[in-house]
């Protein structure tokens, strides 16, 4: 049985992840310190093959204690998002930087790490061209630019594998109502206007059931993926924000969507090539209009998610 260390388990993510990791009969140890929920991990308790230890990623001791004899390290501990990470900086830096630097320290030669990034490390790409794994880095927020630094120190790491995450949507154990799909069709839900700065925008999107996907296919795949950084996303979900929200309006037909003057602080602006995943045979399954008929699914229950950034 392999031995998994999740880090940031209870999270956006993490929760799903450790979820499907215990099903598939891995040995899951999982260290948060539930920043932002108490609850998204609890249906694992009962489980033989699932350890959870109550702690902070900047406490090296406990993450030198727990590293010891796993065959996977996947850290997902971070504080994610530009605004707050501009809120907490010094936190940030030691907490997405800092710690992946101690991980990487302790680790040993045989282990293998599986390490996410953010395709907001493009930053502003060019109008005709497609972002891939060798286009130029230019983050453009203390988010990203931790996140690029977390990635050259875990491609030192021979033994790794990194992905650079499109912008994630759906439905999680530990919801996130900040991402702009689940955002935006908040919006939709409940006043059924979206304002829009900056309509022609572009992101690329990927449904976080895809995210873990991915991760069980890297542990599944290692061998032949190491040594690689891969931009993960759905190829049909290179979107303008004003292309996402037409997409929400054919759902919800009474939407009022208005184009505003103004800036948008988040001056990501980039589309995505995620052909060299693609090529090795991992492919999305979850549409964006899947993932837009969830999240009204999910919003119209009411549902008070209260602990979001």
């Amino acid at each position: 049985m392999k031995k998994v260390l999740v880090t940031g388990a209870a999270g956006y993510i993490g929760s799903l992840l450790v979820t499907e990791l215990v099903r598939n009969k891995y040995d899951v140890t999982v260290i948060d310190n539930l920043m932002f929920s108490k609850t998204s991990l609890l249906h694992l308790m009962v489980k033989k093959n699932f350890k959870f230890i109550y702690g902070d990623v900047t406490n090296h001791k406990l993450i030198s204690k727990h590293l010891k004899g796993k065959d996977f390290v996947i850290p997902l501990a971070g504080l994610v998002g530009a605004p707050l990470c501009e809120k907490f900086k010094k936190k940030t830096v030691k907490v997405n930087l800092d710690a992946i630097k101690y991980i990487i320290s302790k680790a040993k030669n045989s282990q293998k790490i599986i390490f996410m990034n953010s395709n907001s490390g493009y930053g502003i790409g060019k109008k005709n061209k497609y972002c891939d794994e060798t286009t130029p880095l230019n983050p453009i927020s203390l988010y990203g630019r931790t996140k690029v630094a977390a990635e050259k120190e875990v491609t030192k790491f021979k033994n790794s594998v990194c992905f650079r995450l499109a912008t994630v949507f759906g439905y999680s154990y530990r919801m996130r109502t900040d991402v702009l799909v689940n955002n935006f069709v908040l919006k939709a839900v409940q006043t059924k206007k979206i304002d829009l700065f900056e309509p022609n925008f572009r992101r690329n999107y990927i449904h976080v059931r895809d995210v873990v996907r991915a991760i069980l296919f890297t542990i599944n795949n290692f061998n032949k993926m190491k040594g690689n950084i891969y931009n993960l996303g759905l190829s049909s979900a290179n979107l303008t924000k004003k292309q996402l929200s037409l997409k929400i309006k054919n759902r919800i037909k009474d939407l009022k969507i208005t184009i505003k003057k103004g800036k948008d602080p988040d001056k990501r602006d980039y589309f995505v090539s995620n052909k060299k995943i693609e090529k090795l045979g991992f492919f999305p399954i979850y549409s964006i209009e899947q993932g837009i008929d969830e999240m009204i699914n999910v919003f119209q229950l009411k549902t008070n998610f209260n602990n979001n950034y």
